[in-house]
């Protein structure tokens, strides 16, 4: 695994640099056998350039939407060396290197991964602008926007925190209340990184409907995860399994965007009921 080492940076196209992890060893962990959700992870992809065939160097930006069901993540600085060896390829055109991203992202993920190019000229459309002939607008695609995820604000409340390891004993559910729908949500959730320790900041969005979550306890059980090590995709699985057992809702969503980190930001989302995919709108610490 090329995190917590020095790593050479190739600039020449190679598939190789990706790193895959199979999810089924944190999920045994978390105790998942049969997953008790589906979902995505969406990858913003901000670093990314190549060469057009007279060598002029190009830019986008990558989105990445990973099924929750795809037997491995992919470790994210291998992806930052990755995305960085185009940075010298010439590429016949924008296609020819979505066709690349795709495979090589689906063949590491063990999965078929979605990619989207977000090319240079759609970083600041406007509501009238034309890109390639097409109307961009912001209204039609979030991710040119900046917001914060919908719901009301845990953090409002005043509360004492105690546990900074993951503590699933402060969820808890009124059960002598009417069951609810609820949009719930906080920006303070932080983890660390599992292999070198660093922070991962993050913004997290809880919608449920079942029984009143105590939300003070709930707001307790996400400062929690502050001196957690763990990657991004296991902590919202963790998230998810604990408030489904603790709290038992009939239905559950988590989604969580974290800041970015080497160019990259990684936002998992998972669901037990259906309903589509959020929207990948970026937060203001994005």
């Amino acid at each position: 695994m090329p995190l917590g080492r020095i790593s050479t940076y190739k600039d020449q196209y190679d598939p190789g640099l990706l790193y895959p992890i199979a999810r089924a060893v944190k999920r045994a962990e978390i105790g998942i056998k049969t997953l008790p959700f589906f979902g995505v992870d969406i990858w913003n992809c901000y670093e990314l350039g190549w060469l057009n065939p007279r060598g002029k160097p190009q830019v986008a930006i990558a989105i990445v939407t990973v099924p929750a069901d795809s037997p491995n993540i992919i470790e994210s600085k291998s992806l930052k060396l990755y995305l960085n060896s185009f940075n010298n390829t010439r590429l016949e055109s924008e296609q020819a290197l979505h066709l690349l991203l795709q495979a090589d992202l689906s063949e590491a993920c063990g999965a078929t991964v979605s990619v989207r190019l977000l090319p240079a000229e759609a970083f600041g459309a406007g509501p009238d602008k034309m890109v390639d002939g097409q109307l961009l607008r912001k209204d039609l695609d979030p991710f040119l926007s900046v917001a914060e995820p919908e719901g009301l604000s845990l953090d409002r409340l005043d509360i004492d925190c105690e546990h900074f390891t993951p503590a699933p004993q402060l969820l808890s559910a009124d059960r002598e209340e009417r069951p609810v729908t609820e949009t719930l949500r906080s920006n303070l959730l932080k983890s660390n990184c599992l292999v070198t320790g660093q922070p991962d900041w993050g913004s997290i969005q809880i919608h449920y409907s079942g029984h009143p979550i105590r939300q003070e306890g709930l707001l307790q059980y996400l400062v929690s995860f502050r001196n957690h090590n763990e990657f991004h995709e296991q902590c919202v699985e963790r998230i998810f399994v604990d408030i489904q057992r603790q709290c038992a809702p009939h239905r559950l969503a988590v989604m969580a965007r974290y800041t970015r980190r080497g160019g990259i930001d990684i936002n998992p989302f998972r669901a037990n009921f259906s309903l589509p995919l959020p929207a990948n709108i970026r937060t203001a610490r994005q």
